[in-house]
């Protein structure tokens, strides 16, 4: 729950934002008559995310066990890449973001068509809701369908929406570069999770070698296609402790190492990069900056 209500609160404040954005630039220029029609395609982003996610949980009833398992293992994939590329995007045009979207809308309404203010709504809020819902159907197949992950992404949204309002109502102040580079790492770790499961799905369903059955050994015998540990014995699989390590951190109690080298490779490759992408203040050192402005100014300046 915990997991999931992170995510929704991230995705959500993160949509909450540019809805923000937008309705308060079309009420500054003094044309909020076209807040309603922003409004129709933010709801239908909201029933196409809806959709999606109906077509994702009741699809999988209609595939052979197999199939479930490589779909599923596909599908995961596809959500920790949307995610990563997700988490890169906002480093780089999280700063430009208000100018991109205010200068969408002032093509649009140069347009002056409904079809074209509808879809600046629809697009602006639509690649979050896809993103949230596929990472979070990937979570909850791999938590065993946990309606409590259902209900911390809810209660994600609802926080995100109530803090966006209060935000554009000036009502409460939010550090956002340091709540998004808090939340992207915790982003990370989770994707990596999703990725192992992803490799189990497709070990399972034949696709990637060492599916089932696989030997009962575990060990550095076993490496590459092997199991990698078993402590079931220590933490029951669908424990609150195996959820919650599973949430958090990815760790399952009975891991193969292909999972396991997925896992590290993932965390050491794009856990770097984003920490290189953080923004760094450079604190100035005053005495120093004066001198230098002394040294290099005129002479009699001073």
């Amino acid at each position: 729950m915990f997991a999931t209500l992170l995510i929704g609160l991230r995705e959500g404040l993160e949509a909450a934002l540019v809805v923000g954005i937008l309705i308060a630039y079309l009420r500054r220029i003094g044309r909020p008559d076209i807040i309603p029609k922003l409004w129709a395609g933010i709801g239908l982003a909201i029933l196409l995310a809806i959709a999606f996610g109906a077509v994702l949980t009741f699809g999988a009833y209609a595939l052979a066990p197999g199939a479930q398992e490589l779909i599923g293992g596909l599908l995961s994939l596809l959500a920790v890449a949307m995610v990563t590329w997700m988490i890169f995007w906002m480093q780089k045009a999280g700063r430009t973001m208000k100018a991109t979207l205010e200068g969408g809308l002032d093509r649009a309404l140069a347009q002056g068509t409904l079809w074209a203010l509808v879809a600046i709504g629809f697009v602006s809020v639509a690649r979050e809701g896809l993103e949230t819902t596929l990472l979070l159907w990937s979570m909850v197949q791999s938590f065993g369908n946990a309606p409590m992950a259902l209900l911390g992404a809810l209660l994600g949204l609802l926080i995100a929406v109530v803090v966006g309002w209060l935000l554009t109502r000036g009502a409460v102040r939010l550090d956002l570069r340091r709540f998004f580079a808090w939340t992207g790492g915790f982003l990370v770790i989770v994707a990596a999770g999703v990725l192992a499961y992803a490799v189990l799905d497709l070990q399972e369903a034949g696709a990637l070698p060492g599916g089932a059955p696989l030997d009962t050994a575990t060990g550095w015998a076993q490496f590459p296609l092997g199991w990698a540990f078993d402590v079931s014995s220590a933490i029951a699989p669908g424990s609150a402790l195996a959820t919650i390590l599973q949430a958090t951190v990815g760790f399952m109690p009975h891991m193969t190492w292909l999972q396991v080298t997925a896992w590290v490779l993932y965390i050491v490759i794009v856990g770097t990069f984003f920490l290189r992408g953080l923004p760094r203040r450079r604190p100035q050192n005053k005495p120093a900056v004066q001198a230098a402005a002394t040294a290099t100014a005129p002479e009699g300046a001073a």
